[in-house]
């Protein structure tokens, strides 16, 4: 398979990249069939990060499956998670192998990197009866930070055809046409929260993203000096704080 952009960036990925918060885990796990063995795909799984919450509630005692394209991403995850199924292929085409088979499948961070429509007509045929779809977002709140919303505006001058409403489409109708149609329902969910995170921490998560990689190619590792110099302006006793708004978009199959 052609090399994919995140497969040098694995270790740092998942080191800095935040975690779902618990409340909102606790929401898609509430929302899930009970008194039975589950079935769980991870669409476009990364190193597991949605994963890694979904067993702390759930356990490792049911079928998880996790897809990504890239294979650092899942030989990192395949080496934190060994009972998980790993897979290196487009989501796709992996998820139309299974037919009223699912009870969870989880997007993370990835749903816009899809083709949605065929995703989510996808994934309504793949999932059993009481199944849940969950698209899950942890977005940068910038609108309620000086801070971030700096960041993006260095990120829309360096990051060639990057603008911070990137993912500002509207994910509970897309869902909402195939489930609602066939009887089920969409709910959302959101979370606000805030990370302290040290300044050095920032850069890196700021490294393994798709915006600073392109912004990198296009003008070079001074980049990464600009956003060290605005995560210190930033920071108090080398610490920063990162405004999240968490988000969960939670389709039932009835």
């Amino acid at each position: 398979m052609t090399k994919q952009k995140f497969d040098d960036l694995a270790q740092d990925y998942d080191a800095s990249r935040p975690r779902y918060p618990d409340a909102l885990i606790a929401r898609v796990v509430a929302a899930l069939p009970t008194g039975r063995r589950l079935r769980v795909l991870d669409a476009g799984a990364g190193t597991g990060i949605a994963l890694e919450g979904l067993v702390h509630h759930l356990g490792e005692a049911h079928d998880y499956v996790a897809v990504d394209v890239s294979s650092g991403m899942v030989e990192l995850g395949r080496q934190k998670m060994g009972f998980v199924d790993w897979k290196v292929e487009p989501v796709e085409p992996a998820l139309a192998r299974f037919d009223d088979e699912l009870d969870l499948i989880v997007a993370a961070q990835a749903y816009q990197w899809l083709d949605r429509e065929q995703f989510v007509h996808g994934a309504l045929a793949a999932l059993r009866s009481g199944g849940v779809l969950a698209v899950l977002q942890n977005n940068r709140d910038h609108d309620s930070s000086a801070f971030l919303s700096a960041y993006e505006d260095l990120l829309e001058r360096r990051s060639p055809g990057y603008a911070r409403d990137y993912r500002a489409f509207d994910i509970a109708g897309e869902l909402a046409g195939p489930f609602v149609a066939a009887g089920g329902t969409v709910t959302t969910h959101a979370v606000a929260w805030t990370r302290p995170i040290a300044v050095d921490a920032f850069v890196r998560m700021a490294t393994s993203s798709t915006q600073v990689q392109r912004a990198v190619a296009a003008h070079g590792p001074s980049v990464l000096h600009e956003v060290e110099a605005l995560a210190e302006s930033a920071a108090f006793g080398g610490v920063v704080d990162v405004a999240y708004r968490s988000e969960g978009y939670l389709a039932h199959k009835p």
